[in-house]
């Protein structure tokens, strides 16, 4: 994380504190701070200070499910602090608890003035994203009413209700205005000598359509307690490599970060559900591509990701055309908010269908579930939607007009609606980018895969021959369009994608590597791929590059031009294990568990892509999420790729 924000995640609601355990609430810069439930900030401000001062950091706050610090007042080696303050905070569900346990170092009694200035501002996670963008809110009203033991934040605006709820035990001795908006509650803490007094601290959350009896945890331990019984369910049972320590503990970590991930979401029939969100802080929501993968890395480990992702995203799949222009027939959701600027359709994001890939993923999550299962139960319900989905691949995704699955920049939403979705993402060796139609070249080789896997579902499941035969010719026809279409002869590479003339997108990118996770290429054109991405212009030493350096469109701080990214590194792995290329299968797989050891065994979204040879530790990448469920769950497909070698 950037801004030194420690970020702490339950489920839907997660919390960035900085290093003394305050939130400035302070917009720019990498990050946001505060306490976030469904898009929208609970707490802007939550300082502390002791007898009128800012304390001194002892020890800064470390990371886990706790975020824990001691402070003291600013002292001197003549005159040393007179007490020391210790503070523990965790997240639970829609909640944010506290413990300030304030210890006398003196031999008498004394008195110590505490102080906590607390806003809850609930602006919209996308207000605080650095595009410099400004959304108006009119009749926007926020208020605040005084409690016995706290005091209640509201914001109303039409329809939209939102609460924030501070609890504090012992109640303050006074609640005291700013002139800013926010509150200050006062303490006076009495202390025997060398004694020790705690100060409990308590905060719900209530978004806009919580129907639910929320519970707040009564201390940061009983929040720990929580978090270790999800983790252990996701953890136990999992045979992790005994020769490998540094992969056991890398799958470990992205185990217990997919338990703290898991987001609330609906089935079909209204069942609740629980699915990995995508990552904090910025999508801690359900986005299909991130949760599909996810679950298909977690799959041979973890089966129940995968059939809650399925029934969640047929839940939100598209049955008819939208007032977006990307929502069609079929389509698999891209991404799901919920909060107030996506409800009053300010961004379009409430249900974006903004991706070309989320159909193809959700067809062979399916095929794979049921290959690995046997739950042909699953393929059973979900027939309509499978079908729906190949539906929109051959009618509006393009593979009948086109051949090739296709996609259009959507004003508003994405430009791109590929993995690699900035702005500048496709584009040639030059970094010139293309305009018109776009079809990428690693969703072809994911709607080559749905299609082979959906005929297999349909002939062992629905015993349905004729449509398995119809979509195994159809996968056929697709594999040799784009080896004649997409293979740059002169390079001996795939093109990163097609332009709407048919024009070959020339820079040489990752993407190659997803065509090997399908199986999109032939054996020789596979091998040649697979071994060019172990070249050192791919690969940096700590994975493949998105983008080969050496061409104009390279850039090692770029989101989708020269970083690295775990998840896209997992599935060249799995694809080079799949062409019998073992070796660079190890030696991607060793780069990325390295860079997991030097990280605290935890694979961030995104690294820069600085070559090791000078870089002795892996670059992070300044601007991605600290905690992202594709990463969590890379190290898993490792495991399957290269076992523990």
């Amino acid at each position: 994380m950037t801004d030194r924000h420690h970020l702490l995640v339950h489920g839907a609601t997660f919390a960035a504190v900085g290093d003394r355990g305050d939130i400035s609430g302070v917009r720019g810069g990498g990050s946001p701070d505060g306490l976030f439930v469904r898009d929208a900030r609970h707490l802007s401000r939550w300082q502390l200070t002791v007898d009128g001062a800012v304390p001194d950091v002892l020890s800064p706050v470390t990371g886990g499910d706790a975020a824990r610090c001691v402070l003291a007042p600013r002292g001197g080696r003549q005159e040393p602090p007179g007490h020391t303050l210790f503070r523990e905070q965790a997240v639970g569900d829609s909640s944010f608890v506290e413990s300030v346990r304030v210890t006398s170092n003196r031999p008498v009694s004394t008195t110590v003035r505490l102080a906590l200035t607390v806003d809850a501002d609930f602006t919209d996670q996308f207000e605080l994203r650095s595009d410099h963008r400004t959304y108006v809110k009119p009749g926007a009203v926020r208020s605040r009413q005084i409690l016995d033991d706290g005091i209640e934040f509201t914001y109303r605006r039409a329809e939209w209700r939102s609460y924030t709820t501070i609890m504090a035990d012992p109640a303050p001795d006074a609640v005291e205005e700013t002139g800013t908006g926010a509150r200050r509650l006062v303490w006076a803490l009495d202390l025997a000598p060398h004694g020790t007094t705690e100060l409990l601290l308590r905060v719900i959350a209530r978004p806009h359509g919580e129907k639910r009896a929320l519970r707040v945890p009564r201390d940061p331990a009983a929040v720990h307690r929580q978090l270790r019984e999800r983790e252990d369910e996701f953890v136990q049972g999992v045979a992790f490599p005994a020769g490998w320590p540094e992969l056991a503990e890398a799958c470990a970590q992205g185990l217990a970060d997919l338990a703290a991930l898991q987001v609330p979401a609906t089935g079909p029939d209204g069942e609740e559900l629980r699915v990995p969100a995508a990552g904090a802080p910025w999508f801690l929501t359900l986005l299909g591509r991130d949760a599909l993968l996810t679950s298909l890395f977690a799959l041979p480990y973890r089966p129940r990701p995968a059939a809650a992702t399925l029934l969640a995203l047929a839940a939100t799949q598209a049955t008819g055309t939208g007032p977006s222009p990307v929502a069609q027939p079929g389509k698999i959701v891209h991404e799901v908010r919920h909060g107030e600027l996506a409800h009053f359709g300010q961004v379009p994001f409430r249900r974006y269908y903004g991706s070309v890939d989320a159909t193809p993923l959700f067809l062979i999550l399916l095929g794979t579930y049921v290959e690995q299962t046997g739950d042909a139960e699953l393929a059973r319900r979900l027939e309509p939607h499978a079908r729906a989905a190949v539906g929109w691949m051959l009618d509006h995704g393009g593979l009948t007009s086109r051949g090739y699955l296709v996609y259009r920049a959507d004003e508003g939403g994405l430009a791109n609606q590929n993995w690699k979705d900035s702005p500048g993402a496709i584009c040639c060796a030059d970094g010139t980018r293309p305009t018109g139609a776009v079809m990428a070249a690693g969703a072809q080789g994911y709607a080559y895969d749905a299609l082979r896997r959906t005929a297999q579902v349909a002939r062992t499941v629905w015993a349905d021959e004729t449509y398995a035969a119809l979509l195994e010719q159809a996968a056929a026809d697709l594999r040799d369009r784009f080896q004649r279409d997409f293979w740059m002869r002169e390079r001996s590479f795939p093109a990163l994608a097609l332009d709407g003339q048919g024009r070959q997108i020339d820079a040489l990118a990752s993407d190659a590597g997803h065509l090997l996770w399908s199986g999109l290429l032939d054996k020789e054109y596979g091998e040649v791929v697979g071994r060019r991405l172990l070249e050192p212009d791919f690969f940096s030493g700590w994975g493949v590059r998105t983008v080969a350096s050496g061409q104009s469109a390279y850039h090692p701080l770029s989101y989708h031009r020269g970083s690295v990214w775990p998840h896209d590194n997992a599935l060249i792995t799995l694809g080079l294990a799949r062409y019998g290329l073992h070796d660079e299968a190890r030696t991607v797989a060793h780069a990325l568990v390295d860079a997991a050891t030097v990280t605290g065994h935890r694979l961030p979204e995104a690294l820069a892509g600085y070559g090791r040879d000078t870089h002795g530790e892996p670059v992070p990448f300044p601007h991605g999420c600290g905690r992202e469920a594709r990463s969590a769950a890379a190290p898993l497909a490792l495991l399957t790729a290269v076992g523990g070698a």
